[in-house]
């Protein structure tokens, strides 16, 4: 029951309450005051964090604007270099970082980081003082310099990299400085009219042919430096066609109308429409980059190699910044690797775009009919259901052209320098595999790849041992690995070993790989033996033939995989001795 009561109030007179309720409720207000006043408490204006406003890039400065990039191997950046500067844009690479940059990184950011961060936000400071030191003024590296980097919305601290990229520049001195941030989603956070960076056709397939480049030439070098006869010849031709690849991706003119009907191209109806078409079919139909790439195959070719050469083969997986860098970032593992006599496959960044498009497919398959938070219809609504399905159709045809599409263009690439780098890995097979130990629906780094690969490598007899390197702390790789117990328990002849990487301690885990290491060359020791026995030939009788056929020594002769038999050297035992004549108790698997 309301009543309408007037009471007194210290120093305020008579005020007006409108119900006993109200009353209670500013009594306990002027109490609750009262004791916060005795107490001490202060209460402090809330002010909400909102993301800082970036300052834009627009057209009018980009030919005096240097854009700088990073984070891949040396290979691919290099390529990506030539790729943004055919387009028009200024840019240089920022070196692999170092330990150096990593202690910068710890700094200047935040505690509690993973070191792909530390690394990444320390070596763009590092790289920013270095041109300070050698002259260039702090007004012209925040008014002409932009960093590239991608970004995430996933839930791990790769989310946080921005925030991380402006509170480490704002603290070593260089707030303002501009990051602009590609996503896994939404793609670059600019606006579309007169923006610096044009995210048009031209520039996704400039990057996506020079990243795809980068992986096949990266693989093939990886293939033949084991067993080259000349050390450091590979390293040599290595670095001579990537300069070569360079040069032609920086040549190369984006297709256009003009270029192919001049003056005439200029007033052709629908335009724009036809031009996006040729650009699309120039790329699929083309052969701009194939001569380029025979001679880089070409030049590979040119090394000889043995084959005969044990080696057990390891396959790189893991957290993708740590599996792909070159440096300090994952304890300089690849040349350790080699000089410990291993044959490495190192994971291309072709497989990471493949996984996103498939967790696209995924999504859209589980959400069908659920788009904006909407529910499904009733049964009776034939109409709605109809709409409902063309719609899912529709857009699962474009992702699965776009599967089609990418792998072709990256097995073209493939087949251009000589056919023997590894196919993409189908994806559907790779979730059939892994979500049985880890749901392929949980986000969040690799997924399920770091499980379905080390099955998959393994199962499918590619590798003696998987070697997963992440980095310390990573929260999808501390999940994968949980799962990797029971795929190990599993699988028991595989030989899996997980490697936290950080700034230090690269002598212990130069250590852990050794000892599994030995696992795995004792392993292809005796699988090359028990081949051997099988064929009854001996590794110089099968020298002595390769000697007499020349061609059996270049470094892209293609040698068949053989059911049951893992490394280089017993399959090329196989090959050659079909190739002597002998009845050999192996079967080629399909390509």
């Amino acid at each position: 029951m309301s009543t309408s009561t007037q009471i007194p109030t210290s120093g305020q007179g008579l005020v007006q309450i409108s119900s006993l309720e109200d009353m209670i409720r500013e009594r306990v207000a002027e109490e609750r005051a009262r004791l916060e006043k005795e107490a001490g408490v202060v209460h402090k204006q809330v002010h909400h964090f909102h993301k800082p406003i970036e300052r834009g890039f627009t057209k009018e400065e980009r030919p005096k604007t240097t854009l700088l990039f990073g984070g891949l191997t040396w290979k691919h950046e290099k390529l990506i270099h030539g790729a943004l500067e055919g387009l028009g844009y200024r840019c240089e690479v920022v070196p692999v970082p170092d330990v150096k940059a990593f202690q910068l990184g710890k700094e200047y950011g935040n505690n509690g980081q993973c070191n792909p961060t530390y690394f990444t936000v320390g070596n763009l400071v590092q790289y920013l003082q270095k041109l300070e030191e050698s002259g260039v003024k702090r007004e012209d590296l925040l008014n002409h310099y932009i960093f590239l980097t991608a970004g995430a919305c996933g839930p791990c601290r790769f989310g946080m990299y921005e925030a991380e990229y402006r509170l480490a520049l704002r603290n070593a001195g260089f707030d303002g400085f501009r990051v602009m941030l590609f996503q896994q989603s939404g793609g670059l956070n600019q606006s579309e009219a007169e923006a610096g960076l044009a995210m048009n056709l031209d520039f996704f397939l400039n990057l996506l042919n020079a990243m795809n480049m980068g992986d096949v030439i990266n693989e093939v070098a990886h293939q033949i430096r084991p067993f080259e006869a000349n050390p450091g010849e590979t390293d040599a031709i290595l670095d001579e066609c990537i300069d070569y690849m360079h040069e032609v991706l920086k040549k190369k003119s984006p297709w256009s109308i003009e270029g192919v009907l001049g003056k005439l191209g200029q007033n052709i109806p629908m335009k724009g429409t036809v031009e996006y078409v040729g650009k699309f079919l120039n790329q699929l139909y083309s052969d701009d980059y194939v001569s380029a790439l025979n001679h880089v195959r070409d030049r590979f070719n040119s090394i000889k190699v043995d084959r005969l050469k044990v080696k057990p083969i390891v396959k790189i997986t893991g957290e993708f910044w740590a599996q792909t860098t070159e440096g300090d970032g994952n304890f300089n593992m690849f040349p350790f690797l080699v000089r410990e006599g291993a044959q490495i496959i190192v994971e291309p960044v072709g497989t990471w775009i493949m996984y996103m498009i498939h967790q696209v497919v995924q999504k859209i398959r589980d959400t069908k009919g659920l788009e904006d938070g909407a529910v499904m219809p009733p049964a009776w609504r034939l109409d709605k259901h109809a709409k409902i399905e063309m719609n899912y159709r529709n857009k699962l045809a474009k992702l699965k052209v776009a599967e089609v599409i990418f792998s072709r263009e990256y097995h073209k690439i493939i087949d251009s320098l000589g056919g023997t780098a590894h196919r993409l890995v189908n994806q559907y097979e790779l979730q059939r595999l892994g979500h049985p130990y880890y749901n392929s629906r949980a986000g969040g780094g690799e997924g399920h790849l770091e499980v379905a690969k080390n099955i998959y490598y393994s199962n499918k007899e590619l590798c003696h041992m998987v070697l997963s390197l992440k980095p310390f702390g990573c929260m999808p790789s501390t999940q994968s690995d949980g799962a990797q117990s029971a795929v190990v328990a599993h699988y028991k002849d595989m030989i899996f070993l997980p490697i936290e990487t950080s700034g230090e301690g690269e002598i212990n885990a130069h250590s852990r790989v050794q000892m599994a290491l030995g696992e795995a060359k004792a392993k292809a020791k005796i699988e090359f033996r028990e081949v051997l026995e099988k064929l009854g030939k001996t590794a110089d009788e099968l020298r002595a033939f390769v000697d007499s056929h020349p061609e059996m020594s270049s470094a892209l002769y293609k040698v068949p995989k053989y059911k049951g038999v893992i490394g280089t050297a017993p399959n090329f035992a196989v090959h050659v001795a079909e190739k002597m004549g002998a009845s050999v108790p192996y079967h080629q698997e399909a390509h």
